[in-house]
């Protein structure tokens, strides 16, 4: 078992902060919201129960994934934010490096996924009983064994852009659990990164957009 080790500085970096919603820069290896066990319990989430009485999850990123979360400060905000998710009008763009040479510059992926219980929190693609998800990417530059991609996820399914990456043939560099072992080894963490995030703020209706120096 992976021993939990997150991060400790910076306590949080923030990029936005206003009476009704945060933007957080999380780094890698640190949960978004609190684990099940106590071992587990330093998050996004529970660091930010530090500074304010309550803090809504609206979204997650993957424990070795970096990269803006918006987390709301009230249940209004909550509701309006999943709504947009829901709605699927969140701006969102993630930069990773990938495994091999691509033969295409740029391309959609649609695969249904869920989750591999035996070996959860994996996920599989499953053409029966997965949940649809759909991802586009762009090539940026590519070099001899790996490439920089954008990656632009319609749909938020768990592990969904490196389950994606994976089945396409180009793993996500430093990916414990979809990389082989000679993509796993070519980085010292998972080379995944949100780097850009848009919505529309819920109490002024203003649109917002927020990005992140991609880190690796």
């Amino acid at each position: 078992m992976l021993i939990y080790d997150p991060p400790l500085e910076p306590h949080l970096s923030i990029v936005y902060q206003d009476e009704d919603l945060i933007v957080i820069d999380k780094p890698s290896e640190l949960l978004s919201v609190r684990g099940s066990v106590p071992e587990r319990y330093d998050s996004i989430e529970t660091r930010l129960l530090t500074l304010h009485p309550y803090v809504g999850i609206v979204h997650r990123l993957d424990l070795p994934t970096s990269g803006l979360m918006v987390i709301a400060f009230n249940k209004p905000t909550v509701v309006h934010l999943n709504r947009q998710f829901q709605n699927k009008t969140i701006v969102k763009y993630y930069q990773a490096r990938v495994y091999g040479q691509l033969a295409e510059a740029k391309g959609s992926i649609y695969l249904p996924l869920k989750t591999d219980w035996p070996n959860r929190p994996r996920q599989m693609v499953c053409h029966d009983t997965g949940k649809p998800s759909e991802t586009h990417w762009k090539l940026i530059k590519q070099y001899d064994s790996y490439a920089e991609v954008e990656l632009m996820p319609v749909t938020g399914r768990s592990h969904q852009l490196r389950v994606h990456m994976s089945e396409l043939g180009h793993p996500i560099l430093g990916d414990r659990f979809y990389a082989h072992e000679e993509a796993f080894k070519l980085a010292p963490r998972l080379q995944l990164h949100a780097k850009k995030l848009g919505f529309i703020h819920p109490a002024t209706e203003e649109p917002m957009e927020f990005t992140s120096p991609v880190p690796f």
